[in-house]
């Protein structure tokens, strides 16, 4: 049974699941969107949150606290440095999970899970011009409609661009 579980163990040991979210927490860090399966990426979501939570403290304490649970300075120092401060607004949901379609060899259910200003062409990295950037001349010059057509019309890029993949996948698995 199910009852009250916390967390998912993937048929691992607990050292094997520890490992496992390690490698995915640096590896999303690291690149700001991975394709994995949707199990783990909802796990994935509940980790990488509460770093990015965590790093927006900017103590020496989480900082210690964070490099105990993902021993690699590189991720620590990205956390802290980079995705805090560009989330310091939000109040959490920093991730998102789009599922994908199936994988051709097993049929296990694939999703992308990326930072949710995660920038589809400019590959990984944030939007150019956030709302804090833009200057006062810029908001100015741009009608409001305008900026909303425009933020839903790269949603519907990625949308499309999942649709696409999803449409290869499944030509795949049925060959």
């Amino acid at each position: 049974m199910r009852h009250r579980r916390k967390i998912r163990h993937f048929g691992r040991k607990h050292t094997a699941v520890k490992a496992l979210l390690r490698g995915l927490v640096v590896s999303i860090v690291e690149h700001g969107r991975i394709t994995t399966t949707v199990d783990k990426a909802k796990e994935l979501r509940r980790h990488v949150e509460k770093a990015i939570t965590l790093g927006k403290k900017n103590d020496l304490a989480s900082r210690r606290l964070l490099l105990s649970r993902y021993p690699n300075q590189a991720t620590v120092a990205t956390i802290m440095d980079d995705l805090a401060p560009r989330f310091k607004t939000r109040k959490g949901g920093y991730t998102r999970i789009i599922k994908i379609g199936r994988r051709p060899g097993d049929t296990a259910e694939m999703a992308f899970i990326e930072f949710v200003d995660y920038d589809f062409e400019g590959k990984g990295q944030p939007k150019a011009k956030d709302a804090a950037e833009a200057t006062p001349a810029d908001k100015k010059a741009k009608p409001k409609k305008a900026a909303k057509a425009g933020g839903t019309a790269i949603v519907a890029k990625k949308k499309v661009a999942a649709k696409k993949q999803q449409k290869k996948s499944r030509a795949a698995a049925r060959a």
